[in-house]
């Protein structure tokens, strides 16, 4: 006989992550995929806690990049669809790694044709293009890199050099697709990239109405899945120093065990139900 608990617990993230009034189900996973079962990608991703924690940090260092903050305030109702644009990353990741070949090159190809529409102008009147190489190659190695930390965080602390240069070579084939370059093939590849990067990333009041409302979304979306708003204190502990510091996000150093033990323990109670 089903656990109860745990047909309870899977119930409310199945339902977090697909939208059942558009007819989604959770992904198969197919033995025709990008990755293979045995690739570290399918390890990181499959990872419902860690994924969540990741997917918010890797939002709020994306938007610290001018083009990509841009792309987001002119183009997307995020003031009231926060939820569906976390569904909608889960779903992208979901499918681009354990979906059937086909299936993630057509959902590839399709972001690449929403992304055509997305361009505009800056407010110092610079333009930008959600389909230039530079920022893709921001938006990729920011969200990689936050999935892969925190999944060594709150999965496996031990996890090797080696696979987590694997991890960086695997996703590269989904950010080639999509069209970024320079792509990180290695950690330390990733670590230059952000560092790179640095000089062009600011934070203004447009950048910190979107990190509001992704900390601070209703509990009714995907971040009810952890208690209270331990999700976004999870991500912000995840950030860098100077990540932290432009968002203006200082955690103290009591609050910092609390929120990790606390999220340790809700991804022991998520892969229980799942087990």
């Amino acid at each position: 006989m089903s656990n109860p608990v745990k047909q309870a617990i899977r119930r409310r993230v199945v339902g977090m992550f697909n939208d059942r009034d558009r007819g989604e189900r959770p992904v198969q996973r197919s033995a025709n995929a990008l990755f293979d079962r045995r690739s570290v990608a399918w390890r990181v991703h499959g990872d419902v806690a860690s994924m969540m924690v990741g997917g918010i940090a890797g939002l709020l260092m994306q938007m610290l990049h001018p083009g990509v903050l841009a792309g987001v305030w002119d183009h997307s109702n995020f003031r009231t669809d926060m939820h569906g644009r976390l569904r909608r990353t889960a779903r992208f990741i979901a499918t681009t790694t354990y979906a059937d070949r086909d299936e993630a090159e057509m959902l590839m190809r399709r972001v690449r044709a929403i992304h055509d529409t997305v361009k505009g102008h800056l407010p110092d009147g610079t333009p930008y293009d959600a389909n230039d190489p530079v920022l893709l190659a921001w938006v990729h190695v920011t969200e990689t890199r936050s999935f892969l930390d925190a999944w060594i965080r709150y999965g496996e602390p031990w996890m090797s050099r080696l696979d987590q240069d694997r991890y960086f070579a695997e996703m590269s084939v989904i950010g080639n697709a999509l069209g970024a370059w320079p792509l990180p093939h290695s950690r330390i590849e990733a670590d230059r990239l952000i560092a790179a990067m640095r000089p062009h990333l600011k934070a203004d009041v447009r950048t910190a109405e979107v990190a509001n409302l992704i900390l601070y979304a209703p509990a009714s979306n995907m971040l009810a899945a952890l208690p209270g708003r331990l999700a976004s204190q999870a991500a912000v502990d995840l950030l860098p120093r100077w990540a932290r510091t432009l968002h203006g996000l200082s955690p103290s150093p009591l609050e910092k065990p609390l929120v990790r033990v606390g999220t340790l323990g809700v991804a022991h109670a998520l892969r229980w139900a799942f087990r």
